[in-house]
């Protein structure tokens, strides 16, 4: 990305820089930033917002979600490609370097650039490029990044700074070999190894990323399984595909040290194991972006993580002062984010009713890719909530034949008696895409949450979402 690629000027309303008295002022331009600028201005507020990155989009945009989704899109067409006999007729099998993929990344990137700067641009919401930090509960200082410093002040704040990878201190991200997921995308060679600690949904994401194109992958659980909260057929289904592209997993390990030289990372393991790769990711956790926001002035505490704490109206224990997204911590989505921004922005201004984001669905996007909303087999069980299980495979539907697109399921948990859909689990090509249908139908009341909805209801023919009727099917046939 070009270093004068759609850039926000830091006046963008005429006069601005004498006009330092704001109804609404947002603290970071990510998804959850973003969301409550555009809500506040929208109901006639003037607002700003402060951006410590050199442009506009938080982390989600440089360094989370968009990248690496962009990433996985290109390995995931070059495995159709090569796995696809017609086109050996065309040429060669295609492989790809990192580097390649960092290419296509960027103009992804810088595309989300000139979109996002666009909305700020259109609704007169001024933006400043540098770091805040509180003066009092109404006032803000801001050292820009041209040297300046300016002084805000807002009847209402709202936090949304984001987060950052966690680094223990008694490892070296300072050496060539050594990343997080954020100096991943800075990697300018093709490793013939890696070593991804942590396999939470990010250290999953690049396992299938890198094992893709051909990186042999070591991935470091902490846990017993991968990816707990999915539910065990999902899980048993992800460890396999990952084991499948060549993917070692070593579960139940802890790292004790890690070495690192011109040569090679070691990984020292608690259990005395002793691993080698050209390089080693680090996706252990990740830290709210607050520690230079001078919270004290304010008298408000992080935890250890250094994440805010919220009610359900996304204020914090200070009056006036609201955060959404990663910087309160859980689920830390960006599509949680922008839900959470325009709450936080519409309790600002007073509504006295605002949503509360506790029912997302997830979706990651490993190769193939999962999405899951509702209850798990394991928590209805707990629950002595009597249901039963409806599946659908992609081999077994036409249009997945048709794509090639053969591995994955559709699974639907329904309740015996009331045939309320109680948690729908899906795995493989547009997992992502096709949860949204279930979805729509579980947030139905007065009866309209039913199983029987795919039953008699027509779908086109032949797509992936045919696979719910089969499903629904396949569950009733049990009862």
């Amino acid at each position: 990305m070009g270093e004068n690629s759609h850039r926000i000027p830091s006046g963008i309303l005429i006069g601005a820089g004498s006009l330092v008295n704001y109804d609404v002022l947002v603290i970071g331009s990510g998804p959850a930033g973003e969301s409550a600028a555009l809500n506040a201005i929208k109901h006639g507020q003037t607002v700003a917002v402060i951006e410590a990155q050199e442009q506009v989009g938080g982390a989600c945009t440089h360094q989370g979600t968009i990248p690496s989704k962009a990433l996985r899109h290109m390995v995931r067409s070059a495995i159709a490609f090569n796995n696809t006999p017609i086109f050996r007729d065309i040429g060669d099998p295609r492989t790809l370097t990192y580097p390649r993929l960092l290419s296509h990344t960027n103009e992804v990137i810088s595309r989300q650039v000139s979109m996002r700067s666009r909305f700020y641009y259109r609704n007169n919401i001024r933006v400043l490029r540098g770091q805040a930090s509180f003066l009092d509960e109404r006032a803000v200082s801001v050292q820009t990044h041209d040297g300046k410093v300016e002084r805000l002040t807002a009847e209402k704040v709202v936090i949304a700074t984001g987060s950052r990878p966690y680094r223990p201190d008694n490892i070296d991200f300072d050496h060539p070999r050594v990343y997080d997921s954020d100096s991943i995308l800075k990697m300018t060679n093709t490793p013939k190894k890696v070593i991804v600690y942590g396999a939470g949904v990010i250290g999953c994401e690049y396992a299938s990323i890198f094992s893709g194109i051909g990186i042999k992958v070591e991935l470091i659980n902490t846990r017993d399984r991968l990816l707990e909260f999915l539910d065990d057929e999902i899980s048993d289904a992800l460890s396999y595909h990952l084991r499948h592209l060549g993917v070692m997993i070593r579960h139940r390990e802890s790292y004790s040290e890690v070495e690192c030289s011109d040569r090679q990372v070691l990984l020292k393991l608690e259990s005395g194991k002793r691993l080698h790769a050209d390089a080693l990711l680090w996706c252990n956790g990740r830290s709210g972006n607050t520690e230079a926001l001078n919270l004290d002035a304010v008298g408000l505490k992080t935890d250890h993580r250094g994440q805010l704490l919220v009610d359900e109206h996304y204020q914090t224990s200070v009056p006036g002062i609201y955060a959404a997204g990663d910087v309160i911590g859980w689920p830390s989505l960006a599509s949680a984010a922008y839900d959470q921004g325009r709450a936080a922005s519409a309790s600002a201004r007073g509504k006295e009713q605002c949503r509360f984001v506790n029912d997302v669905p997830t979706g990651i996007y490993t190769i193939p890719e999962i999405s899951s909303v509702g209850q798990t087999e394991t928590e209805l069980t707990e629950a002595k909530i009597p249901y039963e299980v409806g599946r659908a495979f992609f081999k077994d539907t036409a249009r997945g034949q048709i794509s090639g697109e053969t591995v994955g399921m559709l699974k639907l948990l329904f309740h015996v008696e009331t045939m309320e859909i109680l948690g729908i689990h899906c795995f493989g090509a547009e997992a992502a895409e096709i949860i949204h249908i279930g979805q729509a139908i579980m947030k139905q009341t007065n009866g309209g949450n039913s199983l029987r909805y795919f039953i008699n209801t027509t779908f086109n023919y032949p797509t992936m979402a045919e696979a719910y009727r089969t499903a629904a099917l396949n569950g009733l046939n049990r009862l």
